[in-house]
């Protein structure tokens, strides 16, 4: 899996365990709701400050929107490398 996918569907986990929308988090972490979103899709290539200021709000390490995705049973999913 792309490594922007991979922060994208982190992002997503992340940001509705703490309970926030996309418009929510971009307000705290002062950045645009669409940019947020992009993010979240894939699209967007945010850099390693960004990915600090949009962790803060969420009580995460900017780590570990990097981190490995984890299957249904909790267990890290292995995808398969570009």
């Amino acid at each position: 899996m792309d490594v922007r996918r991979r922060v994208g569907v982190n992002l997503r986990k992340y940001r509705t365990a703490a309970g926030l929308s996309q418009e929510g988090l971009a307000l705290e972490c002062g950045l645009h709701r669409t940019y947020v979103s992009g993010v979240e899709r894939g699209v967007r290539n945010p850099t390693v400050t960004v990915l600090e200021k949009i962790a803060l709000p969420l009580g995460i390490q900017a780590w570990q929107l990097l981190g490995p995705l984890e299957s249904e049973d909790g267990a890290a999913a292995h995808a398969p490398q570009d």
